[in-house]
């Protein structure tokens, strides 16, 4: 069998793919995960999670009403830290919800 040396690598595509401004979102914003848990602090890391970014707009599943109420009132401070972390301005609003359970 002949070996067809017209294919693109899949990590090519993907590449090119994730370079695209059309893009809904920007893949640089996965790195709030891996900062979440030192700019909120070990506490609140353990009781709320990112759920999805969005235009600028974070999802934050949070553990309980008593959570929620705190995190709601150092959203700002969050969302700063947050945004100096990532060395550009990603989030411009952070949403807390209740995790369903």
């Amino acid at each position: 069998m002949a070996k067809n040396t017209n294919l693109i690598p899949l990590k090519d595509i993907l590449a090119e793919l994730l370079k695209s401004p059309d893009l809904p979102f920007n893949p640089e914003d996965g790195l709030i995960w891996y900062v979440w848990d030192e700019v909120v602090g070990e506490a609140a890391s353990r009781n709320a999670q990112p759920l999805w970014v969005k235009k600028k707009r974070l999802r934050v599943k949070v553990s309980d009403p008593i959570w929620l109420q705190e995190l709601c009132l150092r959203e700002e401070d969050m969302r700063k830290k947050l945004n100096h972390k990532l060395g550009r301005k990603a989030v411009e609003k952070i949403e807390f919800r209740l995790r369903s359970r």
